[in-house]
C-alpha cells in the first residue's frame, strides 16, 4: 500500500481541516489512524472516509486537555492497532475574538 505500511498514527484534531487531511494522507500510505477529536460525529466521519479507501481507522472522542481523556485516548489506540509509532499533535483551541 503505502511507505507507513504497519505503522500506526494518533492524530488529534483530526475531525477536520488539517487534522483530517493529515489522518487521510497516513492512511493513505499504510498507516492505522486513531482520529482523535472532541466531537465524535467528525472523526467517525473521518474515519468512514479512511475505511472506504481500504484503511484502517479508530474515531475516539477526546479533549485533548483532559489529562484522563488523553490516557485513555492513547490506550484506546493501542489496544486497537498496538505500539504507537506516530503523533501529529494538530488540536488545538482558538480563543473567542474580543474587540479591541
Amino acid at each position: 500500500m503505502g511507505i507507513l505500511d504497519g505503522k500506526v498514527a494518533i492524530v488529534t484534531g483530526s475531525g477536520k481541516g488539517i487534522g483530517r487531511a493529515e489522518s487521510l494522507a497516513l492512511a493513505k500510505e499504510g498507516a492505522a489512524v486513531a482520529l482523535v477529536d472532541r466531537n465524535k460525529e467528525d472523526v467517525v466521519n473521518v474515519a468512514g472516509e479512511i475505511e472506504a479507501l481500504g484503511g484502517r481507522a479508530l474515531p475516539i472522542e477526546c479533549d485533548v486537555s483532559q489529562r484522563d481523556q488523553v490516557g485513555r485516548a492513547v490506550t484506546a489506540a493501542f489496544n486497537a492497532f498496538g505500539p504507537i509509532d506516530i503523533l501529529v499533535n494538530n488540536a488545538k483551541a482558538i480563543p473567542q475574538p474580543k474587540p479591541l
